[in-house]
């Protein structure tokens, strides 16, 4: 069974006027509704039968003032209201003003943001504030923080890792319809796009092999992947994603210990050859000297004895302890 999924309107300016034009109206409006609520009761005194219907009209007249005052919108920079009337799509206002709009709109904000708090999920512990307001959507840059949270990398091996995700709200009237809340909704999506990313890159390689990525020795090409994975995935709840980078990176502490070992044996592996081959250049250097400038003439058990003690000399961990040797080695 397959369900067709909800149509979402495109995004359009509000009918509106402006506010202060507004405002002159109505307050004119009211004052001249009392005026005339004040002037009915003293024709209602004097006998006048006509101040029975100005009564009821300056009454109506008072009480539909009080109801247009409803249709005042206030918007700083950076800032969107959705608007509703009965159920339908009014339009979206985003530019900085005083308006008014039709009194009976109701604005629109999804989930937490009506009521202007934060949340926390459980998994990797991300926060965010939902809204700058009980009806006003923020458009301004703001931070996800997605704190540590344990995954396994390439290898298997547990991997603590935590991100930090730049976001703007870009089409306000998207993120008002298409998902429940577009804040929790880009929370969990940060979630789910560093555990398929993570997965698919070891933590680090203990060969020297250049051309593997790696999230620790190629942390920046990571971080653009999961820009671009976590960007596909919120595009349709209208939020760009402006950037992502990985803030936290370590092997989780049941094996830390393990894996700080094997990596001091790899650098000691690593300097050692690197000390055998310098060593061995250098014995090499010196036979091919000797023989050429004819200081002595060595036979291949003299050769070998003289590598030999070179390459102690050379490749030892402490300093060598000379012997003399007043006689002969034969």
């Amino acid at each position: 069974m397959t369900t067709n999924p909800v149509a979402i309107p495109q995004e359009r300016t509000a009918p509106h006027k402006s506010g202060w034009l507004a405002l002159a109206v109505i307050l004119l409006v009211i004052v001249l509704s009392i005026g005339v609520l004040i002037m009915s009761g003293f024709m209602l005194d004097a006998g006048n039968m006509l101040g029975v219907a100005t009564l009821i009209v300056s009454i109506i007249t008072l009480i539909g003032g009080f109801i247009a005052c409803a249709g005042f919108r206030v918007l700083a920079p950076a800032q969107a209201v959705v608007l509703t009337l009965f159920g339908n799509y009014y339009g979206t206002l985003r530019e900085p003003g005083f308006y008014y709009v039709n009194p009976f709109v109701s604005s629109n904000t999804p989930g937490h943001a009506e009521a202007g708090v934060k949340f926390s999920t459980e998994g990797g512990s991300a926060s965010v504030t939902a809204s700058t307001g009980k009806s006003k959507i923020s458009l301004r840059t703001r931070t996800l923080d997605n704190k540590k949270q344990k995954v396994n990398d390439a290898l298997g091996n547990p991997v603590i890792i935590g991100s930090v995700v730049i976001w703007r709200v870009a089409d306000p009237t998207r993120a008002v319809f298409a998902v429940e809340d577009y804040a929790e909704y880009l929370s969990i999506q940060c979630d789910s796009t560093i555990r398929n990313i993570a997965r698919l890159y070891p933590y680090d390689t203990m060969e020297n092999d250049a051309d593997e990525k790696t999230l620790r020795g190629s942390s920046s090409e990571v971080s653009e992947i999961m820009q671009q994975e976590l960007s596909e995935r919120v595009k349709d709840a209208g939020l760009v994603i402006e950037d992502v980078r990985i803030t936290n990176l370590a092997y989780a502490d049941e094996i830390a210990a393990a894996m700080l070992q094997r990596q001091q044996a790899t650098a000691i592996i690593a300097a050692r050859q690197k000390i055998v081959e310098g060593a061995v250049s250098m014995v090499k250097m010196a036979i091919d000297q000797l023989s050429e400038e004819e200081v002595v003439a060595l036979d291949e058990e003299r050769k070998a004895a003289m590598v030999s003690n070179l390459l102690v000399v050379l490749c030892g961990n402490k300093d060598a302890q000379p012997i003399v040797n007043s006689g002969s080695i034969y």
